[in-house]
């Protein structure tokens, strides 16, 4: 009956008991200690993958309905650093254009006192958001960073549960025994020898047999977890503090301003009182939120001297349109008087 315990063992739980102590009288103390994980461990980490991969397929899915190809818009970027002089002058030109059309179509034309209010919440909090009002990009992108730092502290519970162990204390344990040089032989959270129960029927009678099961697929299930925990704990510090960085760089409106305001000195693009109070009018009512945001994309995937350059040629798109071309003749007309 030998291929037949070790094919029972193998599909029913195990429990595991320390050598050195009896083995229970009561089945209720026996499930107490059962394992269940080590036949799921493939799919809870098939599970954990698609977990992982969920807030990049829902960042595709939201940004394709924004208006604008971010693919698209960092990828030229990103190849304007390979390529000659004169196509990298015409790829700037031509993200400057798409740019341009794209905040030109998302903006909203229409006029009432509930749309002002709206348009004026939006620039303070992510509360009302839109393609109309500037900051759906902004929204949609820390929504998704927010889902990624859920999405690593989440997973140590989820193990817990599926582990049935304390395992959000596994790694501080770990660090424990090697700080105080104890040995390492086996974890009661991944035993490698356990205990199984079964009956067998003979005749008109069941005879209930207790016998020890080897799980060599343990000794590499601690090395897995042992790497997964420090990982998720690793990946968690790093997603929480990214999240509190781009929520500072992206939310705050000043911190936006200041952002542009850089590259328009670095252009000298920020000389008079005029060219300063364009410049907020630049950064709030032209680029707005997403804007920005894209801009910051650009400097994260290529550099701050092509962003310096995309600004100039958006300032300089800004400065000619004929709405804003003719209320910077009347604030020089006025200065002048």
């Amino acid at each position: 009956m030998v291929d037949y315990t070790n094919n029972v063992c193998w599909i029913s739980n195990t429990y595991y008991v320390h050598i050195d102590k009896d083995i229970p009288k009561y089945n209720h103390a026996r499930y107490e200690s059962e394992i269940t994980y080590y036949q799921w461990v493939p799919m809870i980490l098939l599970f954990q993958a698609l977990l992982f991969k969920v807030p990049c397929i829902m960042w595709r899915i939201l940004t394709a309905s924004a208006g604008v190809n971010l693919d698209k818009i960092v990828t030229l970027a990103a190849e304007t650093q390979y390529i000659s002089p004169d196509d990298r002058e015409r790829t700037i030109k031509h993200i400057v254009r798409y740019m341009d059309r794209w905040l030109e179509n998302a903006r909203e034309y229409r006029s009432g006192c509930f749309i002002r209010l709206r348009q004026t919440i939006s620039k303070y909090c992510c509360i009302v958001c839109g393609k109309r009002y500037g900051n759906y990009l902004v929204t949609i992108y820390m929504f998704i960073k927010l889902l990624y730092m859920s999405n690593a502290i989440g997973q140590l519970f989820i193990l817990n549960e599926f582990l049935g162990t304390n395992y959000n204390a596994y790694g501080l344990e770990v660090l424990s025994h090697l700080a105080s040089g104890e040995e390492w032989d086996e974890s009661a959270r991944f035993p490698r020898v356990t205990l199984c129960d079964f009956k067998i029927r003979k005749l008109a009678t069941l005879q209930q047999y207790t016998v020890q099961c080897v799980l060599p697929i343990n000794l590499f299930n601690e090395k897995i977890f042992i790497f997964i925990w420090f990982w998720l704990v690793f990946v968690s510090i790093l997603s929480s503090a990214n999240f509190l960085v781009w929520c500072y760089t992206m939310i705050f409106r000043q911190h936006r301003i200041r952002y542009l305001k850089k590259f328009l000195r670095i252009n000298e693009c920020y000389k008079s009182e005029l060219d300063k109070k364009m410049a907020v009018k630049f950064a709030e009512q032209y680029l707005r939120q997403d804007g920005i945001f894209v801009l910051r994309l650009v400097g994260k995937n290529a550099n701050d001297v092509l962003v310096s350059e995309i600004v100039l040629h958006l300032w300089n798109h800004y400065r000619n349109k004929p709405l804003f071309k003719h209320a910077n003749q009347v604030s020089d007309d006025n200065s002048n008087v």
